[in-house]
């Protein structure tokens, strides 16, 4: 199994770049998902975002105050401070909710630049010193990692998990995770992987699987470029559901420099924050209707609605967040799908309707049924018979 983070597709260090050159880099990002028109109503107050990567430094400038250090789940001992832990992660939470600094006027704002961020250390970036024993432990150690980072998110009150990792395999102790969290209204995000299109012949002419952004109930992301266009890296399989810019997205570091990221993983976190901002407006929203909310308003649309590149089009946060507010106040309560027939239980595991005993009127007006059902069944046969022996 190969479990490899998804914003390396490529990467640059901005040369020179002063904190106030950064905001108007990335405002093609922020025009392109309808940020600015989202923020009257919500910067994502009262949010946890769960981080689950590889550890976020909480004393860059542009998310000083907004960053909880949780668990460090990836069995290796590199320490924060190392100059290459939670590169990765970092990058990912200014993009979530990087809050800038000067006043918000310089560096990176986040989708959500008011929400919080809990960082779940699962996997160390390549270039961390322990990187080579991590790839050589047990498939159901680094799966069990994953498993606990999500049920620590959920225990410690994150409504939105963003993942930008991915793994080769399935787990089903991932899914029960997933589903714990799903029952608990987290929404959950991963990147649809960095395996370009359909470049293995044995995967159906699509890009090979990547978890969790296959499992049930995770919103998969495309990346794609300030153009609009598809990532020639972005993975094109049916896992995808929407899109959000990953080519050259400014983010910050955790050495507080600004990079310029490419990869699935920018478009993740991307989306989380719009996610964090659906869910500070409309707390008790379900997850499957924020899903709703993204899916049903999205941009750029493809021209038969979905394609396995960008799925159903590129986020718009504004757009998402008015059709939240339609539908947090039109939910009939018995349109909810049972968890168990979302994740694999299956009819047998609902329980059966209870049947009421029937009264003696009951009993009488179904003797009657009955008896007028065999009437007719008689005179049908007796049609049948004469009909038979008449000559062709």
């Amino acid at each position: 199994m190969v479990a490899a983070l998804c914003g390396t597709a490529s990467l640059a260090l901005v040369p020179g770049a002063v904190a106030d050159s950064i905001r108007g880099n990335q405002q093609w990002v922020l025009d392109m998902m309808g940020v600015s028109a989202a923020w009257p109503q919500t910067e994502g107050t009262g949010v946890t975002v769960a981080v689950i990567d590889s550890g976020v430094n909480p004393d860059v400038s542009d998310l000083t105050g907004s960053v909880s250090a949780g668990p460090d789940f990836s069995g290796v001992g590199t320490r924060p401070s190392d100059p290459n832990w939670g590169m990765h992660g970092t990058w990912m939470a200014s993009l979530i909710a990087g809050h800038g600094h000067d006043g918000g006027a310089s560096g990176v704002i986040g989708v959500a630049p008011q929400a919080r961020i809990l960082s779940i250390r699962v996997i160390p970036d390549r270039t961390d010193p322990h990187y080579s024993a991590y790839t050589r432990e047990q498939e159901a150690t680094i799966q069990r990692s994953l498993a606990d980072g999500i049920d620590y998110a959920v225990r410690h009150g994150a409504k939105v998990i963003s993942m930008s990792i991915g793994y080769s395999a399935a787990s089903a102790t991932v899914k029960a995770a997933l589903l714990n969290a799903n029952a608990h209204g987290v929404v959950v995000i991963a990147s649809a992987g960095n395996s370009g299109g359909p470049s293995d012949a044995g995967a159906g002419g699509m890009a090979p699987d990547s978890f969790p952004a296959e499992y049930p109930g995770v919103i998969s992301v495309a990346a794609v470029s300030s153009s609009g266009a598809v990532a020639g890296f972005s993975s094109d399989n049916l896992s995808v559901q929407l899109a959000a810019p990953g080519v050259r997205v400014p983010a910050q570091g955790r050495d507080g420099q600004y990079w310029l990221v490419s990869g699935t993983s920018p478009a993740c976190a991307l989306v989380a924050g719009a996610a964090a901002l659906i869910k500070s407006r409309y707390p008790g929203l379900a997850p499957d209707l924020v899903v709703s909310a993204l899916i049903t308003t999205s941009s750029d649309r493809p021209a038969k609605g979905y394609d396995n590149q960008e799925g159903f089009g590129i986020v718009d946060a504004a757009a998402a967040l008015a059709k939240a507010g339609q539908l947090a106040g039109h939910r009939p309560a018995a349109t909810s799908v049972p968890l168990a027939f979302r994740f694999g239980g299956g009819p047998s595991a609902v329980p059966p309707a209870p049947v009421r005993p029937r009264g003696s009127g009951q009993l009488i007006l179904s003797a009657l049924l009955a008896l007028a059902s065999l009437v007719l069944i008689g005179a049908a046969g007796t049609r049948l018979a004469l009909l038979r022996r008449r000559p062709r």
